[in-house]
């Protein structure tokens, strides 16, 4: 009986085929893929450069109508544009129900710019540290969401750290409150500062 040779060349092609075929299936499911960085909430409205998103709180879009309301007259009335630049920036910190995941953090857009990056440290490393992904929208987390805001204290007095100054800072504090108390913090400190005509916040407690 004769034998068949087996041909090296035509089982080298099938094996390079099937193997071409695995990696084209698994390049084709990671292109379909969602990706958490690609994800962005939509902006419903915008003021002066501040922005409302379209996931945001009850509470903090009334807020936010407060906002483009004083910011649109000819004379902004500051103490009151302290006030409300305090109930959004604590709403939105706080309310952790409405983030995409760790990285999400809210309030951002109301800090002096030169210590952004020190916020977003600090706070992906202490009250966004277990917040887990909910990029597929499925999350099972329960995380809190901040019902008020009020404004126990207010004072005026000189700012100073480091190059930046401003010799009628605000100094607020505040209550807050959850719809429902899952243990996060219920009081906070703020100081505001004037940086070019728009209020930012240099620091919190």
């Amino acid at each position: 009986m004769q034998k068949r040779k087996l041909n090296i060349k035509k089982i080298t092609i099938f094996i390079l085929v099937i193997v071409g075929l695995i990696l084209s299936s698994i390049l084709v499911r990671n292109l379909l893929k969602p990706k958490e960085t690609n994800k962005e909430t939509k902006v419903i409205s915008e003021i002066k450069g501040y922005e409302l998103k379209e996931n945001s709180s009850s509470y903090y879009k009334n807020i936010f109508n407060d906002l483009k309301v004083e910011l649109s007259k000819d004379e902004i009335d500051f103490d009151k544009y302290a006030t409300i630049i305090t109930q959004l920036f604590i709403s939105d910190c706080f309310t952790l129900d409405n983030k995409i995941n760790h990285n999400d953090v809210g309030g951002v857009q109301f800090i002096y710019e030169p210590f952004r990056d020190d916020f977003i440290l600090i706070a992906t490393e202490t009250i966004y540290s277990h917040v887990e992904n909910n990029i597929y929208g499925n999350r099972k987390q329960e995380l809190p969401i901040v019902s008020n805001v009020t404004i126990t204290s207010v004072k005026n007095n000189k700012y100073e750290y480091l190059d930046t100054i401003d010799d009628n800072a605000y100094f607020i504090e505040v209550a807050v409150e959850y719809t429902k108390d899952l243990g996060y913090p219920k009081e906070a400190s703020l100081v505001i500062i004037n940086n070019n005509e728009k209020l930012e916040i240099a620091e919190m407690e």
